[in-house]
């Protein structure tokens, strides 16, 4: 049964009814752990914990602030969510769960210090089941302001003896991701040469920018938000710009790389990747997938495409490394090996006659359900149960 918490007040009943149908009839959430409503009436907070998995350890996953349409779309967002970083964390070898939280608003004109205060006694009283960081709409400042409430908060300011700005890692590892997948598909791991299609140039994509520019690749980029687009032009004058997705669909992409928002991968989509002639697709952003069978339509058509959870995870592995002490260094070079699990999720899916999607899941289940099982592994001192 999932465990729905309801601290402040009581959500809305199309909330609660949408929670408890994960558990019957296979919508996304299936299987999630504990899914907790935060209501903080003075500072006007609405957010949602989902906590998907702790078979590795404690959940771990950014909170996104983001202005949905309804309560029932950001419970979908964070359920969706928070199961990616099961898998996503579990590909990075970590020893941590799967968890995301959203915070339901506009950041630009909702966010206070004591909304963030709030949303940190909330995640405080889960008493380190659920450990958050940055996502969309949040930064290495917003976590500073948290912690004040939380332990249990990483991706904090270098000053704050945290991680920084977990960002730089997230492209890194995303473009040792895309060198892994120009190695399986061309024979070389580098994009020099290659036409390379960035959706969304904000706190990811404009890094990963800057990685394709040094390695030789020719950059068009695309973003709705002007400020972005002209702290790309303004580091790399001779990146492209065009106007929408749909232009850059268009602009006859060797790479295709989504970097905003998740559901960028709609069929549409896939069939005009498939109908301009692009290789590769290989993006930062989460849960790319519009639907299930994406995966194989993009396959079915030629397109090579690197799991978004797999590629994307040297943010985690930044955040991740922050609970220890951080050092940037130790952190990076974990980051390099998503390289290799890359090249690996490529073989095992050619071994198996499956898309590269279906291989990374199994690798993943595999390690969670693995290392889950410990648990039956009495140790002395532990009590049963």
């Amino acid at each position: 049964m999932t465990d729905v918490q309801t601290p402040a007040t009581h959500p809305a009943p199309g909330v609660l009814s949408r929670i408890f149908r994960t558990e019957q009839d296979g919508a996304p959430g299936d299987g999630h752990e504990q899914v907790v409503l935060c209501h903080d009436r003075s500072s006007g907070l609405k957010a949602i914990i989902a906590i998907h998995s702790t078979a590795l350890g404690p959940a771990l996953g950014g909170t996104r602030f983001f202005p949905y349409a309804s309560e029932e779309a950001a419970l979908e967002d964070a359920l969706n969510l928070s199961r990616g970083m099961s898998y996503k964390n579990a590909l990075a070898g970590l020893d941590l769960g799967g968890g995301k939280a959203v915070i339901i608003g506009d950041p630009n004109k909702d966010k206070n210090e004591a909304m963030l205060r709030a949303y940190g006694r909330f995640v405080e009283s889960l008493r380190g089941r659920y450990i958050t960081a940055c996502d969309v709409g949040t930064y290495v400042q917003d976590m500073d302001v948290i912690a004040r409430e939380t332990e249990f908060v990483t991706g904090r300011s270098p000053e704050h003896g945290g991680a920084g700005d977990s960002s730089i890692l997230t492209a890194f590892g995303v473009f040792q991701g895309m060198r892994a997948t120009a190695q399986a598909r061309w024979g070389q791991p580098t994009l020099r040469g290659k036409r390379v299609g960035v959706a969304g140039v904000g706190k990811v994509g404009h890094y990963l920018v800057g990685h394709l520019v040094a390695d030789g690749a020719t950059v068009v980029v695309t973003d709705p938000f002007e400020a972005a687009v002209n702290r790309v032009r303004a580091a790399h004058p001779e990146v492209e710009v065009v106007a929408d997705t749909a232009a850059l669909l268009q602009a006859k992409l060797d790479v295709y790389a989504p970097c905003a928002l998740g559901g960028a991968l709609t069929d549409d989509v896939v069939a005009a990747l498939g109908g301009f002639g692009t290789s590769i697709v290989c993006g930062a952003a989460n849960n790319q997938l519009a639907h299930p069978g994406v995966e194989k339509d993009l396959a079915d058509r030629g397109i090579l495409y690197a799991p978004d959870y797999l590629v994307n995870s040297g943010g985690v592995i930044q955040v991740a490394d922050e609970i220890d002490g951080f050092n940037f260094e130790r952190a990076k070079n974990k980051a390099t090996k998503i390289f290799d699990t890359t090249l690996e999720i490529f073989t095992r899916a050619t071994a198996d006659g499956v898309p590269p999607a279906v291989a990374a899941d199994r690798l993943a289940e595999k390690r969670m359900r693995e290392i889950s099982a410990l648990r039956t592994v009495l140790l002395p001192g532990a009590r049963r149960g």
